[in-house]
């Protein structure tokens, strides 16, 4: 489960870095930002819920 954990945030900081770069030089921006903007939240939404609820079924 940890492996999965380091991949799934490495994909989001990956994700984070297009965004923000998107964000910063909105003129340079690809064609393609909106929708890696839209992925990168959904999917930072799921992981969080993910975490969250793995860890409160351990303890």
């Amino acid at each position: 489960m940890l492996k999965i954990k380091k991949i799934a945030l490495g994909i989001l900081i990956l994700l984070n870095i297009v965004v923000l770069s998107g964000q910063i030089w909105p003129e340079n921006a690809p064609p393609f930002a909106s929708m890696v903007n839209i992925i990168f939240l959904i999917s930072s939404l799921l992981f969080f819920i993910i975490i969250f609820t793995v860890e409160k079924f351990k303890k």
